[in-house]
């Protein structure tokens, strides 16, 4: 068998995509916390004593995104040309829901970078929201969409779980 991230002495390598045609490429992924309501109504109505989790989880989730290459090993540095995060409050479960969108137009794909940008949004919230609920469940964290490259357009689920 051959490995993609070992070379033929079994030394770890970063997979050669020189070769590969440069197309515009787009990763979603998503991600979710559950919270007690008290915690959930305190980030609503932005009476958190660290102040406004959601704006600070949203620059926190996009710098990660960039971050990427640095945190995964041999994963590419990419040049962004754009990443979003958005919060989607769901009343009923006293959750949040991350959505993180990357995009860039290159040779190598943005899924981990939509991914990391997920999950360093709500480990955000989660940190800036700990005083209130140390019981926090982070949840169903899973990339939904990519497009570009050798395997084209995959939608895996839509944000709204569907």
């Amino acid at each position: 068998m051959e490995y993609t991230h070992f070379d033929k002495h079994g030394n770890a390598v970063m997979v050669d995509v020189s070769e590969k045609a440069v197309t515009k490429r787009v990763a979603v992924a998503k991600g979710s916390i559950r919270m007690s309501r008290e915690c959930f109504d305190k980030i609503k109505y932005q009476d958190m004593k660290k102040g406004d989790v959601l704006g600070v989880a949203r620059i926190a989730g996009i710098m990660g995104a960039k971050k990427t290459s640095e945190l995964i090993p041999l994963c590419h540095i990419l040049n962004l040309t754009s990443v979003t995060v958005d919060f989607i409050m769901q009343e009923e479960s006293s959750s949040i829901t991350a959505v993180c969108e990357t995009k860039t137009t290159g040779k190598t794909g943005v899924e981990m970078e939509a991914l990391t940008g997920v999950q360093i949004s709500l480990l955000t919230i989660y940190d800036m929201c700990k005083s209130v609920d140390k019981t926090m469940e982070i949840y169903e964290v899973c990339l939904c969409s990519k497009s570009g490259g050798k395997s084209g357009d995959v939608v895996y689920r839509t944000v709204d779980g569907e």
